[in-house]
């Protein structure tokens, strides 16, 4: 059975003073608040309904109510409105992908968990680019002055791996960039798994004598086949503890012992989404693993270039304020697509 307006008007405002204050609304507060042209009366039986449906609780003796997990369901799916971030907080996000600098992707991750954490207050896990299933693009080397250079793997994705290097000085100009042609000949459209180690000691035979030169290219490579395909980067790990929801010293030492295992963060931020707008809402007991069913987890998918690379998930408790979240989310994801 569907609400009426009015339940459905009660209920918003409900999850929106619970979400601000963390106490139980009674129905004079609603009335007094949210102005709504009802008597405090009506409100209270229409409390009583929505708590009888189940989408409010009644916690304790208190005379106010709480969201359900139903009752917030209803709220993500049907009552919450579009919020904008303000230009401050935008620049915020922006600053991050606009630096003109040789940027490590991994780099760009991690400020990007923290700016996440910090505009929401909310804990931010981000699975990182599966690399291994990225296509080799191109090695190049920047010289920064005449012994020195840094050098760069571009993967499809636009994932980057670099390092500074001493410059041989017994190469030419000419001659370094041959044998990075050469390189990019044999690697180019090679996934990185593909890249072997018997196909590294290949390279190495066919360029043995610039061999102290092209360690640092050849370690590069097998690092990234060894990348842990299960990086999780974390922002804001305390965060969720700050909320009232968490004063049990149980429920906050299952979250931070889940932290350690990045394995199933990466499972939890694995599924497929398919939410609206590309934004999937997990409330309560919907999330897969046992330690974060008190929490809600927002995920969406982000993209380097056009291709879907990883997920970020905002975790905070089911008192969520999710059109903001949403919004965060949304502004982050835009810049991504813009690298």
């Amino acid at each position: 059975m569907g609400l009426s307006a009015r339940k459905m008007e009660i209920l918003g405002a409900i999850v929106t003073d619970y979400v601000k204050t963390a106490q139980p609304v009674g129905s004079r507060t609603v009335s007094r608040r949210y102005k709504m042209g009802f008597s405090p009366a009506t409100i209270r039986n229409e409390m009583a309904d929505l708590e009888e449906m189940g989408y409010l609780l009644q916690p304790h003796t208190s005379a106010g109510r709480i969201p359900s997990q139903k009752g917030y369901r209803y709220y993500v799916d049907e009552l919450m409105q579009e919020e904008h971030l303000d230009d401050e907080e935008k620049m915020c996000i922006y600053r991050i992908f606009s630096y003109e600098r040789i940027r490590e992707i991994e780099e760009i991750i991690r400020q990007t968990s923290q700016i996440i954490s910090s505009l929401t207050n909310y804990t931010t896990l981000i699975l990182g680019p599966r690399l291994k299933k990225s296509a080799f693009k191109k090695l190049q080397i920047m010289p920064i002055d005449s012994k020195r250079g840094l050098l760069v793997l571009v993967a499809d994705t636009g994932v980057i791996k670099n390092k500074l290097i001493n410059l041989p000085q017994a190469l030419s100009q000419g001659e370094l960039n041959r044998i990075v042609s050469y390189l990019n000949h044999r690697l180019e459209g090679l996934t990185i798994d593909r890249i072997t180690a018997r196909l590294i000691r290949e390279l190495r035979r066919d360029i043995y004598h610039h061999i102290n030169f092209l360690e640092t290219t050849f370690t590069l490579l097998e690092d990234s086949l060894a990348e842990d395909e299960s990086r999780v980067f974390l922002g804001g790990t305390t965060n969720i503890f700050n909320q009232p929801e968490f004063g049990n010293i149980e429920k906050v030492k299952s979250l931070l012992s889940l932290f350690e295992h990045h394995s199933l963060l990466a499972n939890l931020l694995a599924r497929p989404l398919a939410g609206i707008d590309g934004i999937v809402i997990k409330i309560g007991r919907e999330n897969i693993l046992e330690e974060v069913q008190e929490c809600s987890l927002v995920m969406t998918s982000y993209c380097l270039g056009r291709e879907v690379v990883g997920t970020i998930g905002i975790l905070g408790p089911t008192r969520m304020a999710y059109s903001r979240v949403v919004a965060v989310l949304q502004q982050v994801v835009s810049q991504f697509e813009k690298l």
